[in-house]
């Protein structure tokens, strides 16, 4: 009992670094685009253009994740798409054209998808162990690390440290995270959440169990993918779209229009650094339901003030409500009764991520056409509708029951 309580402690530190990494590595090259761009001598549209590599690569890597888990194991699968993600930094800092710039960002983004499928599959497996929500804590390691990251990036930037010279830096600090750090992820014989490729039908057309077991869940997990798209298009829309509303709609100096997005995701990191405990208090579909009303409260009411102090608490309201719609999510999809881990993962990430794609051009488009306050207000009625998908999460309360008296003995540390 003793050694299974070490080992899933081990294994929660563990999968806590690897998430810290993931959202480093995704992160580290954001605050050096400007010199990037002026590098390759690029134009708005073709950095645009440049900038869909990422989410391409992380939306086609995430429909064949749960094959390659199931083949290798969500241990190996972290390690190995972790150290792939620190290595597209060297190319994306020696880019010497924009297709060179496009194939760095792609391989980033299939890493960075490859890695979030596994180490969400990780971190559900540590969960169970525990007998108790975790994943909100390790999605605010996540955040924790993109703000490091970009804190570091600016730094950098500031000190006219070459693009170059950054990238490998980071690159060399990563994998030696990554390495050294999860090497104590559970491995197959203690993550039973790894699990062998999902049956074909029988010789006589029936669907096996395990088959039919799967394609049973592909309704709640389609709900469950639709509920991250919720999400992910307003995070999408407060990155890269709260400094232009604040700085051209508003009129705030440079300075003042980034308080925004720094605000909303200062608000994210700190609502899922507590958002277990709340978790396990109140279930996740009460959380769920209200988390997204209050995000849509506090952003429509912010985007109706008119004015940059309201925007800015809207913003930051934003963050705090939808802070554990991405954990809940992952969380139910890793628990969908007969379903791999790593195959609910990556099936919601695939509908999910659609709105990293696709949210921020659709909310230009629409400001294109009644303004960007308006535009806005697509996130607003989009975490409205997380009110009534709610429920579909219920299957995270499978979450709770201890899988053996060796988790029951660790629930308690904290």
């Amino acid at each position: 009992m003793v050694t299974e309580i070490a080992t899933f402690r081990r294994a929660r530190f563990a999968v806590t670094l690897a998430f810290a990494a993931h959202g480093t590595f995704g992160t580290a090259w954001v605050a050096r685009i400007p010199q990037i761009k002026e590098h390759l001598g690029l134009s708005a549209g073709s950095m645009g253009v440049a900038l869909l590599g990422a989410p391409v690569g992380v939306v086609i890597a995430v429909r064949f994740a749960g094959r390659i888990v199931a083949r290798w194991g969500s241990r190996a699968t972290t390690i190995g798409g972790g150290l792939a993600g620190a290595a597209s930094l060297v190319p994306l800092g020696l880019a010497w054209n924009l297709p060179a710039l496009i194939f760095a960002l792609l391989l980033m983004g299939a890493s960075l998808g490859l890695m979030d499928v596994a180490m969400n599959a990780q971190g559900v497996a540590v969960e169970r162990g525990y007998g108790r929500p975790l994943m909100s804590g390790l999605h605010g390691s996540f955040s924790i690390g993109t703000l490091v990251a970009a804190l570091v990036g600016s730094g950098m930037a500031q000190a006219g440290v070459p693009v170059a010279l950054h990238m490998a830096g980071a690159t060399a600090v990563l994998a030696v995270l990554i390495v050294v750090g999860c090497r104590e992820l559970l491995d197959p014989s203690h993550d039973t959440l790894d699990a062998a490729p999902v049956p074909d039908d029988r010789p006589d057309g029936r669907p096996s169990g395990a088959a039919a077991a799967v394609r049973a869940s592909r309704w709640p997990l389609l709900m469950l993918g639709v509920i991250g798209l919720c999400s992910f298009v307003g995070e999408g829309a407060m990155a890269d779209w709260s400094a232009v509303y604040l700085r051209e709609d508003l009129g705030t100096g440079p300075g003042l229009a980034g308080l925004g997005f720094a605000g909303c995701a200062v608000a994210m990191t700190l609502g899922r650094l507590a958002g277990d405990r709340v978790v396990a208090r109140f279930g996740p579909v009460p959380v769920l339901r209200a988390g997204s009303l209050f995000a849509a409260l506090g952003l429509g009411l912010g985007l109706a003030a008119g004015h940059p102090a309201a925007a800015v608490c809207g913003f930051t309201v934003f963050g705090l409500g939808v802070a554990v719609v991405a954990p809940v999510t992952f969380s139910a999809a890793g628990n969908v009764p007969g379903v791999p881990a790593a195959t609910g993962i990556s099936r919601v990430t695939g509908v999910g991520y659609l709105g990293l794609l696709g949210g921020p051009p659709v909310i230009g488009f629409v400001a294109q056409g009644v303004g960007l306050a308006w535009a806005l207000a697509v996130p607003v009625g989009l975490v409205g509708l997380i009110v009534l998908l709610a429920p579909a999460a219920g299957t995270a309360a499978s979450a709770s029951a201890p899988a053996s008296a060796a988790a029951d003995a660790a629930a308690p540390e904290r």
